[in-house]
């Protein structure tokens, strides 16, 4: 009789585990996949709620993100919409990284780090879409130890600050990572982008703190304590997606709308 413990059996039984573990495993992300990505689009719809300050807890994300917001596509070349590309099925992060969708900055041009900027954006209105209550767009850049990916939530004229948040980052815990601190996050209501006269972005974080009394500070937020690489990135994200590689072409018919 055959041993049970030969080495050919062992390997059998090993072999077999593997397999059915490979094939559960595999069946599980195919189910799930469904899922994830209803989870993910529901985290996307709540973050741009949150920063825009139109989240209603306990109300479905879903039918709030329909009743408040509209997406559209914008060419930031030209700062023009782009009706035949659907924002809700546009891969943003996919186009980004496409040389035929997107260009590579130069070194000079390329302050938050992100190498290619893409040709087009998905950004979202609250209220009328041709004299919004509010414009929400997507913001990204390096911070010290990761891509800080955000949304800039402004008024209607274009320049006005209603809130900036981070939606994935993976700063410091305690020091950079206080991106997502309340407190901190509350500083950027009512702060400006723009000059009244230019387009070039003024918004910055301020080491040492904001003094209040200085004819700057409704364009600077305190730095981050402790974290001078992360407040430094902060700014360069905004400064390039506030500018003329950004979003700042496309922001200007805004201003010259609302009078700012």
């Amino acid at each position: 009789m055959a041993s049970n413990n030969s080495i050919k059996k062992t390997l059998g039984v090993a072999l077999g585990l593997c397999i059915v573990c490979s094939v559960v495993v595999s069946t599980a992300a195919v189910v799930l996949r469904p899922m994830q990505m209803t989870n993910a689009e529901l985290d996307r719809k709540s973050n741009i709620l949150a920063v825009a300050e139109l989240l209603q807890p306990g109300e479905d994300v879903g039918q709030q993100f329909r009743d408040k917001v509209t997406a559209k596509v914008v060419d930031l070349n030209s700062g023009e919409y782009v009706d035949d590309i659907d924002p809700e099925k546009y891969d943003q992060a996919k186009m980004s990284k496409d040389p035929a969708t997107s260009r590579t900055l130069s070194g000079d041009e390329d302050l938050p780090g992100i190498k290619r900027r893409e040709q087009y954006s998905v950004v979202y209105l609250v209220g009328d879409v041709e004299q919004p209550d509010e414009i929400i767009v997507p913001v990204r850049g390096n911070g010290l130890w990761s891509m800080m990916y955000g949304y800039l939530a402004l008024k209607g004229d274009g320049n006005t600050v209603v809130g900036l948040s981070f939606y994935q980052q993976g700063e410091t815990p305690g020091l950079g990572g206080e991106v997502d601190n309340p407190k901190w996050k509350a500083q950027w209501d009512g702060k400006k982008i723009y000059p009244e006269d230019s387009m070039d972005p003024e918004v910055h974080l301020k080491k040492g703190g904001v003094n209040p009394s200085s004819p700057d500070a409704k364009y600077q937020v305190d730095a981050l304590s402790g974290a001078t690489l992360t407040s430094n990135g902060v700014t360069n994200l905004l400064q390039f997606w506030m500018g003329e590689n950004g979003f700042a072409k496309y922001l200007t018919q805004f201003r010259d709308v609302k009078g700012a």
